[in-house]
């Protein structure tokens, strides 16, 4: 049944009417060829942007790392935290945040957004759960803990426009301890997990345009 899940999450038809994170990031990465994804994890979904030319990929948990090179998902890697990194000014077409700044404390987030700007040429790419999810470790990450929490009114102030995804942030809770990549029922709160996914699915349709009563944001600022 994952796998049914999975192929149906991907096709271009569910994707564009659903607007999956997926889709969302095609669709801005479009007129961008030089991407730098920060905590770009084992499964980035950059690897479903053709436009992209060049990546860089930087992740400091070491089998995240090591699965993402074997997957060959970025051109170049770099093995460290974020906030370690720094680049030239105007380095990428677009610099790429998913999921990421929960990860992170307030402080330390609102310093790596800074430094997108002045990496990026065009846009900062941002997707974060809809205001503070509780996460502890996973996968033998203790970078996997939720530090903060980012809604809509945040990021709007920054200059960020907004869009929901993964349907009503009522039907969903915290994500479990045990590794969950590619399960999409995962976080669903309510039982059987796969009816209500399906409703969550169907109130994408409202969450979309309306990012305040979104389970994730997906946001995009551009800087041109």
């Amino acid at each position: 049944m994952k796998n049914i899940i999975n192929k149906i999450y991907y096709s271009r038809f569910f994707s564009s009417v659903f607007h999956t994170t997926v889709y969302c990031l095609k669709k801005e990465l479009g007129d961008c060829e030089k991407v730098l994804d920060l905590g770009c994890g084992p499964s980035s979904p950059l690897q479903y942007c053709k436009s992209v030319k060049y990546s860089v990929g930087v992740e400091a948990f070491g089998p995240y790392l090591e699965e993402s090179e074997k997957r060959k998902i970025h051109t170049e890697y770099l093995g460290r935290k974020i906030e370690e990194v720094d680049f030239p000014e105007k380095s990428f077409d677009a610099v790429i945040l998913i999921e990421v700044l929960e990860h992170l404390s307030e402080e330390v987030g609102y310093t790596m957004l800074k430094k997108a700007d002045k990496w990026a040429k065009k846009k900062v790419i941002v997707s974060t759960p809809n205001g503070f999810l509780s996460q502890r470790e996973r996968d033998g990450n203790p970078l996997q803990k939720h530090l903060s929490g980012w809604d809509k009114k945040n990021l709007e102030k920054l200059g960020f426009k907004c869009q929901g995804l993964a349907g009503l942030k009522i039907l969903h809770s915290e994500y479990p301890k045990e590794k969950t990549e590619d399960d999409f029922t995962a976080s669903i709160r309510f039982r059987p997990r796969l009816f209500w996914f399906f409703i969550a699915t169907l109130s994408q349709l409202i969450t979309y345009p309306f990012p305040e009563f979104a389970f994730e944001i997906f946001c995009v600022r551009n800087l041109f």
